[in-house]
């Protein structure tokens, strides 16, 4: 399976990258945050209250996937 993943916000400063595209036996976005924090420099995808979307909808982190999706990651957003 074929995914296309996204970075936004202070996620894509910390990574220098906006997007990637990986391949594996992915069942659920949390699938693939789990192989892109497993990577060096991607610690920043293993907090608790990062926010996702799978083609474009904002989603859970069981969310499921099918071959060719886009997953956005993004930290979450607080006002005051």
């Amino acid at each position: 399976m074929k995914i296309t993943v996204k970075f936004f916000a202070r996620y894509r400063e910390a990574l220098g990258v906006d997007s990637q595209k990986v391949e594996g036996d992915f069942s659920t976005v949390d699938d693939v945050r789990i192989l892109l924090a497993a990577r060096e420099g991607f610690d920043v995808l293993k907090e608790q209250n990062l926010m996702c979307a799978r083609n474009e909808d904002l989603c859970q982190l069981d969310e499921p996937l099918v071959d060719g999706d886009e997953v956005a990651f993004f930290p979450t957003v607080t006002g005051g």
